[in-house]
């Protein structure tokens, strides 16, 4: 039966540990092997518990912590499940389902954007009809269109904003509005 890497990293680490733990009695490394220190469960809740601190130290938007806390549930469940690979599968699903989940509950609300007081831009290149152009508004260049897409409108020249579409500013001629 063929070992998964899993299954070979736990045993090579029983053997390091049972041989430095019995070295002092004259045991020899073939008895080290024969009982393993590392089980599964000892695993999951290491490995559980080092992605759980990780998240204090490499901030990951709660990912390394819900993967920790899948562990850890994970470390429960091999009491009665001691297949590795049925234990990583239900890491993984445990894992995503966690993460979607602290998306959905932990997400920050976002606020409708909305135009500020200021609703005068001027253009810096021209906007031809029907396409866009670009204007400076609140010292930023933005993306712009004419609303009505007949109209051209000249580089340097003032221009009202709108509304706001995405990334793209709709504007009018200032000389338009005036009269």
């Amino acid at each position: 039966m063929q070992q998964t890497v899993l299954e070979r990293f736990a045993v090579a680490v029983d053997t390091y540990l049972l041989a430095i733990a019995q070295k002092g009695a004259g045991a020899t490394a073939s008895m080290a092997a024969s009982t393993p220190i590392l089980s599964t469960t000892i695993f999951w809740l290491l490995a559980g518990s080092i992605l759980c601190l990780m998240e204090f130290f490499f901030p990951t938007a709660f990912v390394a912590f819900m993967m920790g806390i899948a562990a850890l549930g994970v470390a429960l469940v091999s009491l009665l499940l001691p297949q590795i690979s049925l234990q990583v599968a239900l890491w993984l699903i445990f894992s995503t389902l966690l993460i979607f989940s602290s998306r959905r509950f932990f997400a920050p609300k976002r606020k409708a954007s909305t135009l500020e007081a200021a609703r005068e831009g001027e253009t810096l290149s021209e906007i031809p009809p029907g396409q866009a152009g670009r204007v400076l508004y609140e010292g930023n260049s933005w993306r712009a269109k004419c609303e009505d897409e007949e109209m051209a409108i000249a580089a340097n020249q003032r221009v009202y904003v709108l509304r706001r579409e995405g990334n793209t500013l709709i504007v009018m001629p200032h000389n338009l509005l005036l009269y």
